[in-house]
């Protein structure tokens, strides 16, 4: 039984699961403010049936009730209903309009909220919850640059096929580090941290990002549309700073996010620089995704949009196989062999043709038999052995098309001149064509030209991929993720379509290290940013087993042996280090240990108040550990979680001697 009106309050609101913090009972304050800025219909629902809260929060206008939207918020905003408000520790300092904090006020949003702020995105395990910080980009402009700053890189490593080595220098070519590169920390304070090294200097860039779906453990546990559009938009534009001016980005998707996704890129890229959105397979209609059919088609597909950055790009996509074969082609050559079939082939293509090979060619054709496939196709019992039997024969099995005016002239005179079935002309263009010279010239337009069905049985794939499996993949690289892991063959079709040996590809969520694996095995220079840590699966374990010759996704394909190196790294943390601390402790004995450390070695924000904490201990006690949790991180300054690059000769941070000459070799003397 509620005492005072705070308590109604809070039992009125734990009446609703989506309030609730996981981790206990408590409620969850953003959750309610951002579903009273919506009148949710629920929630507006539960506060209206209590008599107390509706007059207290309701304005009654004639026989109707109006909920005061700002009324309760500023109320919930100022946590007048939580006992255990951590703001009572901290002095309210902030530009306000009519008595509200600008961060409190929801009316106010261009596009999308938040979308001219800059979200720091700062998770460092799967499933982990952290509350996040948005910097506005003109009220807070010198706290991002500050953010944005370049970082103070650390724990450097090589890795070789002798092992684990010390790093001395990195190899430049032009001026630019040659090192193919994996950084440890937040991605984008990592981006900005290659600005100086590697912008425009980039040709290709890959990304798997989080999906923010309702069961993904996102950065910030399952971020609003708002804010992971923002996420997205800080990292992309400074992506395509390191773009060279004909380099590529891929953005792999799902159906939820993508429409929006496109216009984010769109805006960033431009709608012209828009190249394709490639739909890939990425499940099989199986499985217990069909146990609800009946109320939804299983998703069985994933989005990838193609962007350039500006200059015109060249593609080179492999073909891949037909699942189907063209019943047109029914006419197997007798009569002719393997070899002297790809020397004409050979001749064919050559522009320089001797007379001699012209003679050869007639020749040959002159032999050529033709019999029906289907006299074939009768002595086999099964599909498969039919199957099998076009397949391996595809190089002598033809069907025949309509040519060009100028072409059937050329066969009508080569007609009248042979006594063969087959022979060949030469186009004006030097293009030469293998012909039926049996054809019904008076037809308007004469099945005429030689198609070989062995030239068409590969297809250029389009912008739907399904033939690259999906299942299976927890052997590549020894590594595996819960979900989500990508084939390493859809990376290496990706990667040799719009790069060369040598180029640099990117990855800035990098997740198990597939793009770094896969530009390993074929010789492009990469780096790869990952700030996860997934223990045993991490992507430099993934990689130290391409080093040792992994053989598991592409290596057969690409004849990969072994060898390599890469340089490992992290970004110097600071009060990124308090924050992992405060996530891993399992007590309040613990958390206020952590306090007294954050008091004496880290940086607080400018409005905490010490000593009013250390005299109100008791009421933080009273706090569950979540809460409490929640109150250190509010504390901690998001503008030093890592070592700024103009802060490397402080000694406070004390950085070693090494690691001072590594970083001014990385960056370039700058």
């Amino acid at each position: 039984m509620a005492t005072n009106f705070d308590e109604q309050l809070i039992e009125v609101l734990k009446k609703d699961l989506r309030f609730l913090n996981e981790d206990d009972d408590s409620l969850n304050r953003n959750e309610i403010i951002n579903c009273t800025l919506k009148a949710d219909k629920e929630l507006v629902g539960l506060l209206i049936e209590d008599k107390i809260i509706r007059e207290a929060f309701f304005d009654k206008i004639k026989d109707f009730w109006v909920f005061n939207i700002n009324k309760f918020v500023d109320y919930v905003g100022k946590v007048k209903i939580l006992d255990n408000s951590y703001t009572k520790f901290k002095n309210k300092i902030g530009l306000n309009v009519s008595g509200k904090y600008l961060n409190e006020r929801g009316e106010v949003a261009l596009v999308w909220p938040f979308k001219d702020c800059v979200l720091e995105g700062g998770m460092t395990k799967e499933g982990q919850k952290r509350n996040e910080i948005f910097f506005n980009e003109i009220l807070a402009k010198d706290e991002i640059d500050r953010l944005l700053d370049s970082k103070v890189l650390t724990n450097f490593k090589k890795y070789t096929a002798k092992g684990e080595e010390k790093v001395k220098d990195f190899k430049r070519e032009n001026g630019t580090i040659k090192d193919n590169l994996v950084i440890k920390g937040n991605n984008l304070l990592a981006l900005h941290s290659l600005k100086k090294e590697f912008a425009g200097k980039v040709k290709l860039i890959y990304i798997d990002p989080p999906y923010n779906k309702d069961a993904d453990s996102f950065y910030n546990d399952n971020f609003k549309r708002s804010s992971w559009l923002t996420f997205m938009k800080n990292r992309l534009e400074i992506a395509k700073k390191l773009l060279k001016e004909d380099g590529v980005i891929f953005v792999q998707i799902d159906d939820k996010q993508q429409a929006y996704l496109k216009i984010i890129m769109d805006e960033i890229f431009k709608e012209e620089n828009f190249i394709n959105c490639i739909s890939v397979k990425m499940s099989s209609p199986e499985g217990v995704k069909m146990a609800h059919a009946s109320k939804k088609l299983p998703r069985l597909k994933e989005h990838i949009l193609f962007y350039k950055r500006e200059n015109e790009i060249k593609i080179k996509i492999d073909k891949v196989p037909k699942n189907s074969w063209d019943n047109e082609y029914k006419t197997i050559l007798e009569r002719v062999d393997r070899d002297n079939m790809n020397l004409l082939k050979e001749i064919r293509e050559n522009e320089d043709r001797s007379l001699d090979e012209i003679k050869l060619c007639k020749e040959i054709l002159s032999k050529v038999k033709t019999k029906n496939i289907a006299e074939y196709l009768k002595d086999f019992k099964t599909d498969e052995e039919k199957h099998t039997f076009l397949h391996e024969n595809a190089w002598r099995i033809i069907r025949t098309s309509a040519i060009q005016k100028t072409g059937k002239k050329l066969a009508d005179e080569e007609k009248k001149k042979t006594k063969y079935k087959f022979s060949l002309i030469i186009t004006p263009k030097k293009k030469m064509y293998f012909i039926k010279t049996d054809y019904d010239s008076s037809a308007k337009d004469p099945r005429i030209r030689l198609i070989f069905a062995e030239d068409y049985l590969d297809v250029n794939p389009g912008d739907f991929w399904q033939d690259i499996a999906t299942s299976g993949l927890a052997a590549e690289g020894n590594v595996t993720l819960e979900k989500g892991k990508k084939p390493e063959k859809l990376i290496w079709r990706i990667i040799n379509m719009l790069s060369n040996k040598g180029d640099i590809v990117l990855d800035y969520h990098l997740g198990s290290g597939t793009t770094c694996a896969v530009a390993h095995k074929i010789g492009r220079q990469y780096i790869g940013i990952e700030q996860l840590d997934y223990g045993e699966d991490d992507s430099v374990v993934r990689l130290k087993n391409v080093i040792k010759g992994d053989q598991s996704g592409i290596s057969k394909a690409v004849n990969w042996k072994d060898g390599g190196e890469f340089i490992y790294c992290e970004l110097l943390k600071y009060n990124e280090e308090a924050i992992d601390k405060i996530q891993e402790a399992k007590d309040t004995k613990i958390l206020l240990k952590i306090w007294k450390e954050m008091c004496e070695k880290y940086f607080l924000n400018y409005d905490v108040d010490i000593k009013k904490f250390n005299d109100s201990k008791i009421n933080f006690e009273k706090l569950s550990i979540h809460e409490q949790k929640i109150l250190l991180l509010e504390m901690l300054n998001k503008n030093q979680l890592y070592v700024n690059l103009s802060e490397i000769d402080d000694s406070q941070f004390k950085v070693s001697k090494e690691d001072k000459e590594l970083n001014k070799k990385f960056y370039g003397g700058k």
